[in-house]
């Protein structure tokens, strides 16, 4: 079916209502959302919060009828102008047309093989009535300059990956928008872009979400934004809305370290203390190539042994291409990356390992936990069957995890859940240095810092040196021993993290600082 869909809210004016909604895993075990009822008035933003694993993404799938892989709807209905997405007709006349979806990571979504005008041209195709290949063209370009992309030739003909985060954010909103839908749903739409971008992004939204009687279902862990835009917000816990009202947004709060001395968070010490520079991660004059484009000029830095260093920057910066080349999954162009050994023993594995932003792309979502974890064991430890499957719990023991999990499947975990699984498997090769690349962009704040402490935890109790790039400044501040600030490819600012985060040298730390926490940042002495 082609051709834009007009279906309007029910006589009380509500565009989308769910009744009872239960959605548990298929083969067997508690729910991830129990009993769920809602409705979003047209109009009108409903914001939505919870923890990691509190059923959020569940919720907010059940309005385009899906439901993650390993799941199912067990109880309850949903319907969004009357009619139900779980319904093949109705969800045909449904998406992309009456509503629609943005999450956290839009750029998964784009064909790599198909330009970015050519997508969106046939979102429009599809979703519009715009007519003949001029009414396209010019649908497609009235939808970039929207969402405050250029709309000339050049830019149409990228691929994907030629797009930085906030770009595909941005193509996300233009292919979401592209058939006029009157419900948007918004799954964490900014957690994976730096301050600056996010903030660009929040503004767009806002401006998006005042068009018309457009309504939406926000998803987010920022209580000051979702006040900003939202005329009502729930509450889940365990799978259950367990409140509704305005949201009340809380006084800063830091993550603090884990501490073992028995000191309160706020005075906790940094843990453990840098060894001498004779041991630790040495980079030297890193230069990267993405094809034919530079990406990495010229970067050096020292990591001390059992030290924690931040790498921060807008997205687009080189942080991630950086984390790639440290764990040797990024061919180097030039320079040198070299990991001396401070005496700790480890595994058979390299001495560098990854532990990527998205843990779920991480995971093989066929493959349980157990087997996840036990075929780096044997394959690169060399273990014995029953020796790796001790060793499989002994790693989720260390991680904060039950040997319960074992059998489960990704799509059957939380965010937090997976993420720590995933630094299993990480820790499964004996690594000195761990990379972690954005790992706690789409948890919530309290799944985030327990994250943070794990890794604090694993710094004294195993000896490893952490590289943390990240986009939370406060998370830097108040766990990096230092800070690097790349811009554009290249190092434009690097010390410690008390020096580089109270009083910065360069425009852009201070640009970061500013979207980011500002003069607010805690940063322990």
């Amino acid at each position: 079916m082609t051709g834009r869909v007009t279906v309007d809210a029910t006589d009380t004016g509500t565009l989308a209502e769910i009744s009872g909604l239960t959605v548990g895993p298929a083969a067997g075990g508690p729910p991830v959302l129990r009993d769920a009822s809602l409705s979003v008035p047209a109009g009108q933003v409903l914001g939505v919060v919870g923890r990691s694993g509190s059923g959020k993404s569940s919720l907010a799938h059940g309005l385009l009828g899906h439901v993650r892989p390993g799941l199912e709807v067990r109880a309850g209905t949903v319907r969004v102008a009357g009619l139900d997405p779980f319904d093949r007709a109705d969800a045909r006349r449904l998406r992309g047309r009456v509503v629609s979806f943005l999450g956290q990571d839009p750029a998964s979504s784009l064909n790599p093989a198909l330009r970015i005008g050519s997508q969106i041209a046939e979102a429009v195709r599809l979703r519009s009535t715009a007519a003949g290949e001029e009414g396209v063209r010019a649908r497609v370009e009235e939808l970039l300059l929207s969402v405050r992309l250029p709309a000339d030739r050049n830019f149409r003909r990228r691929l994907p990956r030629e797009l930085s985060g906030g770009q595909a954010q941005r193509v996300g909103l233009a292919l979401a928008l592209a058939g006029r839908p009157g419900l948007l749903v918004l799954d964490e739409p900014t957690s994976g872009l730096d301050p600056v971008l996010a903030d660009g992004m929040r503004a767009l939204l806002a401006e998006t979400l005042r068009e018309g009687d457009r309504a939406a279902l926000l998803v987010s862990h920022d209580p000051d934004w979702l006040g900003s835009v939202s005329h009502d917000v729930i509450r889940l816990e365990g799978g259950r809305i367990v409140g509704r009202g305005r949201p009340v947004a809380p006084s800063p709060v830091r993550p603090s370290r884990a501490s073992s001395d028995g000191a309160s968070p706020g005075e906790a010490p940094r843990a453990p203390a840098a060894r001498p520079a004779a041991a630790g991660l040495f980079v030297r004059k890193l230069r990267a190539r993405h094809g034919r484009s530079a990406v990495l000029h010229d970067v050096s830095l020292t990591v001390p042994a059992r030290s924690c260093t931040a790498v921060v920057g807008a997205s687009g910066s080189g942080k991630t291409t950086l984390a790639r080349c440290l764990a040797g999954l990024h061919p180097k162009a030039a320079g040198s990356v070299e990991w001396r050994g401070d005496g700790t023993p480890r595994g058979r594995g390299a001495p560098v390992q990854l532990v990527a932003q998205d843990a779920r792309g991480a995971l093989n979502p066929r493959e349980s936990v157990g087997a996840a974890l036990v075929r780096p064991l044997r394959g690169v430890g060399g273990r014995p069957a029953r020796e790796a499957s001790d060793e499989a719990v002994r790693l989720l023991g260390l991680v904060g995890l039950g040997e319960d999990v074992l059998g489960r499947r990704p799509g059957e975990l939380s965010g937090g859940q997976r993420q720590r699984v995933a630094l299993a498997r990480t820790l499964a090769a004996g690594p000195r240095v761990l990379v972690c690349d954005e790992i706690t962009s789409a948890l919530d704040p309290e799944t985030a810092g327990r994250v943070l402490d794990l890794l604090d935890e694993l710094r004294r109790t195993l000896g490893l040196t952490v590289v943390m790039v990240t986009h939370d400044l406060a998370a830097a501040a108040s766990r990096a021993d230092q800070v690097v600030v790349l811009d554009e490819g290249r190092v434009v600012e690097a010390g410690r993290a008390d020096r580089v985060l109270v009083n910065p040298e360069h425009a852009v730390t201070r640009n970061l600082l500013a979207h980011g926490g500002g003069p607010g940042l805690t940063v322990p002495k």
